[in-house]
């Protein structure tokens, strides 16, 4: 019952990873190599949300409480903190957001830093996780491109991966070099977060809400495009990678957890086919579950 959508996956010239459940009955699934583990780009930041509100509900960090981040030492990037120009001091609550809806990759790290990969690590193995791992942000991942490369500028680094005409450099795809996960993992993530399994009602709210105002509309949401149904999201993007991580919720109430990686042929910079393939991937996926 997959070849249609590994045929969405070829048609768009990338290799695929997908696994959806539907939110009241997760003994069937719809999956394509759901148990490989890919490098999540930014979708590492769903895991980090999830363990940051474990942390609030803790009490080992208020919500609150503000830092402030100078623009000398934010990681960059083309949205949120890590565009603007002067110091911003704000709330990690408001960082956990700008994080989440526009894809924050200074938010992301200062909450990174915040959080500790190690007590991470902890948080998701008690989620019941057992194919992610978090072990650096943008900033660790732009660095190590930088090496791979030579390049001292991540902007020249990131140039050598849409550079169709050069060869990527070695490991740079590799999930055992980066912060990975797999699509079953991201599902049952996204399964525990929205039957309150894993944080307070308050700190469930707060995820769900966040991510229900994520910006991005482009790729998940594309396969649905009805107002009445409501797509919950997280994109991950860094070269060929291009993913999204959502709660699909239809007018009638029925809820559906998905999650898609793909590694295209290509790395231009703009792959709008890819993006379309998530969106019509996803829509596949919960024609088969309904």
């Amino acid at each position: 019952m997959n070849a249609r959508i590994r045929a969405v996956f070829e048609d768009a010239g990338v290799r695929g990873w997908l696994h959806a459940v539907a939110l009241d009955a997760p003994e069937s699934a719809v999956e394509v190599d759901a148990d490989g583990v890919v490098p999540m780009a930014s979708v590492y930041k769903l895991p980090l949300l999830a363990g940051f509100c474990r942390l609030v509900d803790l009490g080992e960090l208020d919500p609150l409480s503000r830092v402030t981040l100078d623009p000398a030492d934010r990681t960059p990037g083309p949205t949120g903190l890590s565009a603007l120009a002067d110091p911003v001091t704000i709330s990690l609550r408001d960082l956990a957001f700008s994080m989440m809806t526009v894809s924050d990759n200074a938010a992301g790290d200062e909450l990174l830093g915040l959080v500790g990969l190690r007590r991470l690590a902890e948080l998701l193995e008690s989620f019941g996780l057992q194919r992610t791992w978090v072990r650096r942000g943008t900033e660790g991942s732009l660095r190590d491109l930088q090496r791979r490369t030579g390049l001292n500028d991540p902007d020249a680094a990131l140039a050598v991966l849409a550079d169709n005409d050069r060869t990527d450099p070695a490991g740079v795809y590799e999930a055992a070099n980066a912060s990975a996960s797999s699509p079953r993992d991201m599902t049952l993530l996204l399964r525990r977060l929205w039957a309150g399994e894993l944080l307070s009602a308050a700190q469930t709210e707060f995820v769900q809400a966040t991510m229900h105002r994520q910006v991005f509309q482009h790729r998940m949401a594309s396969g649905f495009p009805h107002d009445g149904v409501r797509v919950a999201g997280k994109t991950g993007t860094f070269g060929a990678l291009r993913h999204e991580v959502g709660v699909v919720t239809l007018p009638g109430g029925a809820a559906f957890a998905i999650a898609i990686y793909t590694l295209a042929a290509r790395g231009d910079f703009r792959q709008p086919r890819v993006d379309t393939a998530i969106g019509e991937a996803a829509r596949l996926a919960v024609d088969l579950l309904r």
